[in-house]
């Protein structure tokens, strides 16, 4: 059976809630995660180019002219130099051509003659460290060039590099694990999201069974009083002579709906907690017997009471007293229905067939359709609700000599 239109739409507008809250999470992630990927490919470039710049920047302090002889002897014993990745000296005096003074790469590991050519060329312009990109046998390598000066002039140039492959795999790395954990924050964020949308809708959820649970009782508690005005009044239609008769059985049938409307109302309010019952005190023995009084069919119902004062809504009340009796002469088979009333018990006994001791606790839960006297599956759940809201219980035994007792037990008034 599809849901009714009210649930589903509830359970869509969770559904979008849930979609929202992941797709803002995930908005977000991305935007963190864009930061944090710039962040960091910055940050590793820069981290390469300083690394670079301060070693050429070091060995081209080891390196010196003496007399215009340049010395490389302190490149052989030094730390950075040993650590370098690519290594080189470039010198030009004069006019002469670029050369290549390697100190412990070899020149293949350099750029080639062009690029070296670039690179010296901005160097001599800058007159200060420079970093360029060239390539090495197909692979972009980071290069800083120090220069080396000759009395006022720059003789040669200090080439360190260093390639940003490494550098790049940890950066990818980074990229693929920030991947997995925004996947993994966003799903874990839509679940959080789904759970929490949920509990929101708890209390409209609540609010629609309710008003389900009240349309249901409704149309329980109404049903019998508006046949019977009907049979009374089409009585006095048919049958003139009857016509007083039926108007007085209207009439009475007509304060009683009244009366169970004022109930219902007042149940509802309770129920959604906008009004608080009024405990008041009253004698139990009377509102009994008025109850079953105005049944439309009482034959076979008896009554034996002692006086009983208990504080409690006298609507709420006899509505429950009615749904013990009727339910009684429903599920009782036609037998005799004896009714007692002692101080703060009501006690409904037949003589039918009479409730299993596994569902005797079960036929107080609302919508419960099972043994002989659940009924509708709302009247006993109605005494049960009626009584626990005074303080009391209900609850059903099986009878000695057989049927069944329903009970109704209030608290014994005490004040003055």
């Amino acid at each position: 059976m599809p849901p009714p239109p009210a649930l589903a739409r509830l359970h869509r507008v969770r559904w979008a809630m849930t979609l929202l809250f992941a797709a803002t999470t995930a908005a977000c992630l991305l935007v963190l995660a864009v930061l944090a990927v710039r962040t960091d490919g910055r940050s590793r470039t820069n981290d390469l180019d300083n690394d670079v710049s301060h070693r050429a920047d070091g060995l081209a302090r080891t390196v010196y002219y003496d007399g215009g002889t340049l010395h490389l002897q302190a490149l052989r014993d030094d730390d950075l130099a040993r650590s370098a990745e690519r290594l080189g000296v470039l010198q030009a005096s004069g006019h002469s051509p670029l050369r290549i003074r390697s100190a412990r790469t070899s020149p293949t590991a350099l750029p080639d003659r062009e690029a070296l050519d670039e690179i010296w060329q901005q160097v001599r312009h800058d007159q200060e460290t420079v970093l360029v990109g060239a390539e090495v046998d197909g692979r972009e390598i980071q290069w800083a060039a120090a220069p080396v000066w000759d009395d006022d002039t720059i003789g040669a140039a200090v080439l360190v590099g260093a390639d940003p492959a490494q550098s790049r795999t940890a950066h990818n790395r980074l990229i693929r694990w920030l991947a997995v954990g925004c996947t993994a924050l966003v799903l874990a964020a839509a679940a959080v999201g789904h759970l929490l949308s949920g509990r929101a809708m708890r209390p409209a959820l609540r609010g629609l069974e309710q008003q389900e649970q009240f349309l249901a009782e409704a149309a329980h508690e109404l049903r019998t009083p508006l046949a019977t005005l009907r049979l009374a009044v089409e009585s006095g239609r048919t049958s003139p002579a009857r016509a007083p008769i039926a108007l007085d059985e209207a009439v009475r049938l007509i304060d009683r709906l009244g009366r169970l409307v004022t109930g219902l109302l007042a149940r509802a309010r309770v129920e959604a907690g906008t009004q608080d019952v009024e405990l008041t005190p009253l004698r139990l023995d009377q509102l009994v017997e008025q109850t079953v009084e105005e049944l439309p069919d009482r034959t076979g119902v008896t009554v034996t009471t002692e006086a009983a004062i208990v504080g409690g809504d006298p609507e709420l009340l006899a509505q429950a007293v009615r749904n013990l009796v009727e339910n009684a002469l429903r599920h009782g088979g036609g037998t005799p229905v004896e009714v007692t009333v002692t101080t703060g018990r009501v006690a409904v006994r037949d003589h039918g067939p009479g409730v299993p001791s596994k569902d005797r606790t079960r036929v107080f839960e609302r919508h419960v359709t099972g043994a002989a006297s659940t009924g509708t599956g709302t009247g006993l759940a109605i005494v049960r609700w009626v009584a626990e809201l005074h303080g009391g219980t209900a609850q059903l035994s099986p009878a000695h000599g057989g049927g069944l007792l329903a009970e109704l037990l209030l608290p014994q008034h005490t004040g003055g």
